[in-house]
């Protein structure tokens, strides 16, 4: 397996996803009705435990074009009702082309399997069916962090494509993705894992820095502890940490004392849209 060298024709980084996460053509019974503003566009919309965002995304930059519409997550997030945000956004944003969506959930075959920060009812709905009683356009649907990492790997620093590399998000919970010399092994949750007598998350995640008012460094404690363990089990090369509290990494990064190396993504929380954007103009489905 190889790193991603170069850009296609398109535009696009030439591969973002290889051996290790399995491609599917997205299936596109509309596309001939429909067609993206720019052919080196796409449209990445990220469902998270707080807020549902979306924006167009230039391919060849990574770049967003034109604003960030954020609308906050409903209470309770079933499918429904995430649903009926996600054409808002498509529909506010005036996008007619492929949309890539992220939730954070085990998503296989395009069935979630789990439900972390969403609804629990969730769990079992055959995302493809759903969705598209509500969206006119192609579309795809994958894990957060997964979409993330692809998103770093196609756009961030070269550390992230050599190797195995564990990137992570801190936010409402803590997501992963695994990567091994840029190609992605989908839908990990190690979030999950227990770390003393709790999940990963309900210790670690910025979230929780914030409803417990932690200052940086008990917080940074809480995360080194957390890091130790993935090391342990996986032994990365690197961790890659994403989520809008990787820009303040300089601040509390410094409090860090595992032996693996520890880097803030540079796609920062921008990397959910855009590896969205990407599944959804490659068509992968995993």
């Amino acid at each position: 397996m190889s790193p991603l060298p170069h850009l296609d024709g398109t535009g696009m980084p030439a591969h973002h996803a290889g051996e290790l996460l399995k491609l599917d053509t997205m299936t596109a019974q509309h596309s001939q009705h429909q067609a993206p503003h720019h052919e080196g566009h796409s449209f990445g919309i990220d469902v998270g435990g707080s807020g549902i965002k979306g924006a167009e995304v230039d391919l060849a930059t990574g770049e967003f074009v034109g604003d960030r519409l954020k609308i906050a997550t409903p209470k309770p997030a079933t499918p429904e009702a995430v649903a009926e945000v996600i054409a808002q956004i498509v529909a506010e944003k005036g996008w007619n082309g492929p949309v890539g969506i992220t939730l954070p959930a085990v998503i296989k075959n395009q069935v979630v399997r789990s439900a972390a920060n969403i609804d629990k009812s969730w769990i079992g709905i055959n995302a493809q069916e759903l969705l598209s009683q509500f969206l006119d356009t192609p579309f795809t649907v994958l894990n957060d962090a997964d979409a993330a990492g692809l998103a770093e790997v196609a756009y961030g620093d070269d550390i992230v494509r050599t190797g195995p590399v564990i990137f992570l998000t801190l936010g409402t919970g803590i997501g992963s993705a695994f990567l091994l010399d840029g190609q992605l092994f989908p839908n990990t949750e190690i979030g999950h894992l227990i770390v003393g007598e709790q999940e990963a998350e309900h210790q670690a995640s910025s979230a929780v820095k914030d409803r417990e008012a932690l200052k940086t460094k008990q917080w940074a404690k809480r995360v080194n502890r957390v890091l130790y363990e993935y090391e342990a089990l996986f032994n990365p090369s690197a961790f890659v940490i994403g989520g809008g509290i990787s820009r303040k990494f300089d601040k509390w990064g410094e409090h860090l004392s595992i032996e693996t190396p520890v880097v803030a993504a540079q796609l920062r929380n921008r990397a959910g849209i855009v590896g969205a954007a990407m599944a959804a103009k490659e068509g992968i489905r995993p």
